[in-house]
C-alpha cells in the first residue's frame, strides 16, 4: 500500500455498524436488554422518591409530635409517624436492592456483549494494522471501552440518575415550603450544572490523553516481558528501565493534570454548596421573624439543605469519575473501531476450490513509495509445486501476504480456480490455504489444542494421526503429560524444531487444497530438517504448494522454481534445469554453504 493510500485508511470516515462514541455505543449495548433497564430505573425512580420522603415523614412526626397536648397524643404520632418513617426507609432499602439486583444483571449481560462485539471487530483488521500496534496495548483498549462502559452505566443510573430524581422531589417540597427557597436553590443547581458541564468539558482532552498515555505504558510494559529474554542476553536491564521510567512519567504528569483539574472542579462544586447553604440559612431567618417557621419545617429544610450539599459534592465526584470512564471509553473506540483497511464486497461469495489453480494477472501493488509488482504475470497449475527463490526486498514475502490478502492490489486480478480473491470473503479464501510461517506461532495451551487448530473438532485419533506423519508423536510422548502439555508463551516450551513438527500437524489437519510454505525449514539444523522433511513430502501429497525459501535444497524436488528479482521472474524451471543455465539460480546455488542462500 503506497503512503497516500495508508493516510487516507487512516483518515477516512468510520463506517461501521458499532458506534464509536461513548454514550451511543453505551446505549449500543444496553438497549438489547430493555426489559432489565426500564425495571432498573424504574426502581431507582421508586427508591430515591422514598428516599428524600424520609425527610417529609420526619418533619411530619416533629410537628405532630410538639403539638400533642398529651402522652396519649404523643405515643399515636409516634405510632402513626414513626410506623410510616419504618416504611418509608424499608421501602427505600429494599427498592435500591432491587434495582441492584437486576442492574447488575443486566450490565453484565452487555458488559459481555461489549467484549464480543469489540474483539470481533478487532479480529477483522488488517495485517498492517496489528503490525502497527501493541498486542497488549490493544487488548487493554477492548477492557478499557468495555469496563468503562459498564462504569459509566453505574454512574447513569445510580448517581446522575437518582440524583436528579431526589434533587426533583426536593425541590418540590421546597417550593411547597416557601417559593423563594425553591427558585434560590433552583438557580444555584442550575449554576452548578453549567459550570460542571463546561468544566468537564475542558477537562475531556486531558483525560483522553491520559488514557492514551496510560495504554501506551502498557503495551511498552508488555512489549518488555515478551522480549525478556533479549533484554537478559543483551545485558539492557536498566536500559530497559529507563525507557519505562520516561513513558510511565509522562502518564504520571497527564495523570496529575487531569486529577488536578478535577479537585479544582471539587472545590468549585463546595464553594457553591456553602453559598447555597448561607443563602438558605437567611431566608430561614426571615421565615422565623413572620413566625410561620415550624419546627417541623426546620428539620425538613435542614435535612434537606444537607442532602442537596452532599450533592453538589457527590455531583462533583461523579463528574470527576465519570469523564475519566468517558475518556477510557472514546481512547479505546478512537483505536479499536477505525475503518478496516481490507473488506470483503457486499455480495462476496464463499471460494470454492477444486482444483487449486492460481494466476497472477498484470498485478500491480506498491508499499510505501516501493513498486513491488508491476504487472506481475503468473499461471500455477493445479497441484503444482513451486519454489519462491530470491534475495531480501524481491518479492518473495509480499507475494504470499497479497495471495493470502494480507493487503489488497492496486491493480490487476489474482484468481484461484478463476475466482477473483478480492470478490470471495477472507474467511474463505484462508480456510482454502495453510500456511507453515517460519516462525511457528502457536498459542499458550496444549499441544492437543494447538495441532487441532486446524479443525477444532478433530477427535484425539485424528490428531495423534497428523502428529505421526509429522515425525512430532515420538517427542510428545516423552513429555511428562504428553499431548496435555501446556506449550507456553509463543510455544517458548519448546525447540524451533518441535515447534515446527506441531504447525505441520495443524497443517495436515487442516487439509487445504493450497499449502505455503514461508522459510519452514530455514532455523533449523541438519538434523531437525530431515525430519520436516519427511513431514513436509506427506503435507504437500496432492496439493498445490508454494514454498518460499532461502535454504534451496529444500527446493530441489519442486516442480518449478521461480528466481524473484525486484518483484519481477528472471529465472522459471526445476533445480536441475536452473543450476546448469548458468543464471542467478546457479550462482546462488554454487555460493551456498551448509544449504543457505548467502545475502
Amino acid at each position: 500500500m503506497n503512503t497516500a493510500k495508508q493516510q487516507s485508511a487512516i483518515k477516512a470516515p468510520y463506517t461501521g455498524s458499532i458506534p464509536n462514541t461513548p454514550l451511543r455505543f453505551l446505549w449500543y449495548l444496553g438497549s438489547k436488554y430493555k426489559f432489565l433497564g426500564l425495571v432498573s430505573f424504574s426502581l431507582v425512580i421508586a427508591a430515591e422518591t422514598l428516599n428524600i420522603m424520609i425527610f417529609y415523614v420526619s418533619a411530619k412526626l416533629v410537628d405532630n409530635f410538639t403539638l400533642a397536648e398529651s402522652l396519649a397524643e404523643q405515643k399515636e404520632v409516634l405510632y402513626l409517624w414513626g410506623g410510616l418513617f419504618l416504611l418509608v426507609s424499608a421501602g427505600n432499602g429494599l427498592l435500591y436492592r432491587l434495582s441492584g439486583f437486576t442492574a447488575i444483571r443486566w450490565i453484565i449481560k452487555f458488559h459481555k456483549d461489549g467484549y464480543s462485539k469489540l474483539y470481533d471487530y478487532l479480529t477483522t483488521h488488517s495485517h498492517n494494522y496489528f503490525s502497527n500496534r501493541f498486542a497488549g496495548a490493544l487488548s487493554n483498549k477492548v477492557s478499557n471501552a468495555v469496563d468503562s462502559s459498564a462504569g459509566l452505566m453505574f454512574q447513569l443510573l445510580w448517581t446522575f440518575f437518582s440524583e436528579s430524581i431526589g434533587l426533583t422531589v426536593t425541590l418540590l417540597l421546597f417550593f411547597t415550603i416557601d417559593f423563594r427557597i425553591g427558585f434560590i436553590l433552583l438557580s444555584i443547581f442550575l449554576g452548578v450544572l453549567v459550570f460542571n458541564i463546561i468544566a468537564v468539558k475542558k477537562r475531556r482532552p486531558l483525560v483522553v490523553s491520559y488514557a492514551t498515555a496510560a495504554s501506551k505504558s502498557r503495551g511498552e510494559g508488555v512489549d518488555t516481558i515478551t522480549n525478556i529474554s533479549a533484554v537478559r542476553q543483551f545485558s539492557q536491564r536498566r536500559f530497559e528501565l529507563h525507557r519505562l521510567g520516561s513513558v510511565f512519567t509522562d502518564r504520571a504528569h497527564k495523570d496529575m493534570k487531569q486529577s488536578m483539574f478535577g479537585e479544582l472542579i471539587m472545590l468549585a462544586n463546595t464553594c457553591f454548596a456553602i453559598i447555597m447553604i448561607g443563602v438558605v440559612l437567611v431566608l430561614l431567618y426571615a421565615l422565623l421573624a413572620q413566625g410561620s417557621m415550624t419546627a417541623g419545617t426546620l428539620v425538613l429544610v435542614l435535612g434537606l439543605l444537607g442532602r442537596i450539599a452532599y450533592m453538589f459534592v457527590t455531583i462533583g465526584h461523579a463528574m470527576n469519575r465519570f469523564i475519566r470512564e468517558y475518556g477510557n471509553v472514546e481512547e479505546g473506540l478512537r483505536e479499536i473501531l477505525v475503518d478496516r483497511e481490507i473488506k470483503d464486497v457486499s455480495n462476496a461469495s464463499d471460494l470454492v476450490v477444486a482444483k487449486g489453480a492460481i494466476s497472477w494477472n498484470k498485478v500491480q501493488f506498491e508499499y510505501g513509495t516501493n513498486a513491488v509488482f508491476d504487472n506481475f504475470e503468473l499461471s500455477i497449475k493445479p497441484g503444482q509445486r513451486i519454489g519462491l527463490v530470491g534475495p531480501s526486498g524481491a518479492g518473495k514475502t509480499t507475494f504470499v501476504s497479497l495471495l493470502l490478502r494480507q493487503h489488497d492490489i492496486d491493480s490487476g486480478d489474482i484468481l484461484i480456480d478463476g475466482q477473483n480473491i478480492s470478490q470471495v470473503t477472507q474467511d474463505s479464501l484462508r480456510e482454502n490455504i495453510a500456511v507453515v510461517p517460519q516462525e511457528p506461532l502457536l498459542f499458550h495451551r496444549t499441544i492437543r489444542e494447538n495441532i487441532a487448530y486446524g479443525k477444532p473438532d478433530a477427535t484425539d485419533e485424528e490428531i495423534i494421526a497428523v502428529a505421526q506423519k509429522a515425525q512430532a508423536h515420538d517427542f510428545i510422548m516423552q513429555l511428562e503429560t504428553g499431548y496435555d502439555t501446556l506449550v507456553g508463551e509463543r510455544g517458548i516450551k519448546l525447540s524451533g524444531g518441535q515447534k515446527q513438527r506441531v504447525a505441520i500437524a495443524r497443517a495436515m489437519l487442516k487439509d487445504a487444497p493450497i499449502l505455503v510454505l514461508d522459510e519452514a525449514t530455514s532455523a533449523l539444523d541438519s538434523e531437525s530438517e530431515v525430519e520436516i522433511q519427511k513431514a513436509l513430502e506427506i503435507l504437500m501429497e496432492g496439493k498445490t504448494v508454494i514454498a518460499v525459501a532461502h535454504r534451496l535444497s529444500t527446493l530441489r524436488k519442486m516442480d518449478r522454481i521461480l528466481v524473484l528479482e525486484t518483484g519481477k521472474i528472471v529465472e522459471d524451471g526445476s533445480h536441475d534445469e536452473l543450476t546448469q543455465s548458468g543464471g542467478t539460480y546457479q550462482r546462488l546455488w554454487e555460493h551456498q554453504a551448509g544449504g543457505f542462500l548467502q545475502e
